[in-house]
């Protein structure tokens, strides 16, 4: 009992149930024991009987507690899964199931339709936005980009390209709160646009994660071919260049079918429609958007293709490359399964 009393590890409230046993060996009274602790009388009598009855195990383990019994049935709990699976309130009311509104139509409090939501991962305020492509070619045009990103080809560079358009040069009404402990920082919801826009040409090169960009007042063929010519300088006369784009018309462009005929060695491969995810230049948008555009305040389109110049030059000063790791196989299997769930369900 002493020990139990001495070690580090014991919790408190076994220690003080040993303190109470050992001061009644000792044969104090048990008034003098609650003024010693600081329990109650009860709390005494409590642990000496259950010493008495138990002894030492006793003391180590509270008694199980029935608690509040539960007030709905597997069934019921059953039936609000399937109402969230299966039905949609009144269109008057709301698109989607919010905790109150199922409890004003089971009885139920909101925090129990909570739980029950929580216990069967379902959420319906959230929704994943998705298009599959109806591209006839689509398998044949993965194969060639999964290909390209898998197993690329020797004494070639293979670019992802893309076209950012529409950048806007935003500014704030009013001065942000700064971050301070407790509090996010601030920056107001409106904003005052600066002159007009621009586009970011970009194209990343697979290997190496090293970003080629211009920016360009206008997005035409003119500026695409613009782009191209740079790009067919960066690299080594010796070697291929593949580019990796979607099939916006400029794109196939007259002009742009003759400049390529001219070049042999730059092979365009089209990514299929509806399926932007199938480049790679893309997850670097995502990037820039989320470090740069999110919180970006300029008041000229000067200053914004200056902090696009400045993020990419810093970036390609130790440049990671992005990785694709899925094969043709395991997106045609998520392709079919999605294409069979739409088939079934409409």
């Amino acid at each position: 009992m002493a020990r139990l009393t001495r070690s580090r590890t014991t919790p408190h409230r076994v220690v003080e149930r040993a303190q109470i046993i050992l001061a009644s060996a000792e044969g104090q009274p048990g008034s003098a024991i609650c003024q010693q602790l600081g329990v109650s009388r009860p709390t005494v009598t409590c642990w000496l009987d259950r010493y008495e009855r138990s002894g030492v195990a006793g003391l180590l383990a509270d008694r199980a507690r029935s608690g509040r019994p539960k007030r709905i049935t597997p069934a019921d709990e059953a039936a609000i899964v399937e109402r969230t699976l299966h039905t949609k309130p009144p269109r008057d009311q709301s698109t989607h199931w919010s905790t109150r509104l199922m409890a004003q139509v089971t009885g139920y409090h909101h925090a129990t339709i909570a739980r029950i939501w929580r216990a069967h991962g379902l959420q319906p305020h959230r929704v994943d936005w998705f298009k599959l492509s109806k591209d006839p070619a689509f398998v044949a045009k993965l194969r060639d980009v999964v290909g390209l990103y898998l197993h690329p080809p020797e004494r070639a560079v293979v670019f992802a390209f893309d076209e950012k358009s529409q950048i806007q040069a935003l500014d704030r009404t009013q001065p942000g709160l700064p971050l301070k402990r407790g509090r996010a920082g601030t920056m107001t919801h409106d904003y005052k646009r600066h002159g007009t826009t621009t586009t970011l040409f970009a194209a990343l090169d697979v290997a190496t994660g090293q970003i080629l960009q211009g920016c360009m007042p206008q997005h035409r063929h003119q500026e695409f071919l613009k782009f191209m010519r740079q790009v067919e300088r960066s690299v080594a006369p010796a070697l291929a260049i593949h580019v990796i784009l979607d099939n916006y018309a400029t794109h196939k462009h007259p002009a742009v079918r003759r400049w390529l005929a001219r070049h042999r060695r730059v092979q365009l491969h089209f990514s299929p429609t509806s399926a932007s995810w199938l480049n790679l230049v893309e997850r670097f948008f995502s990037e820039l958007t989320e470090r740069q555009f999110r919180r970006l305040a300029v008041t000229s389109v000067a200053e914004l293709m200056a902090a696009i110049t400045r993020y990419i030059e810093r970036r390609n000063e130790h440049p990671t490359p992005f990785v694709w790791t899925a094969t043709v196989r395991q997106i045609l299997a998520k392709v079919n399964k999605a294409n069979e769930t739409l088939a079934t369900l409409h």
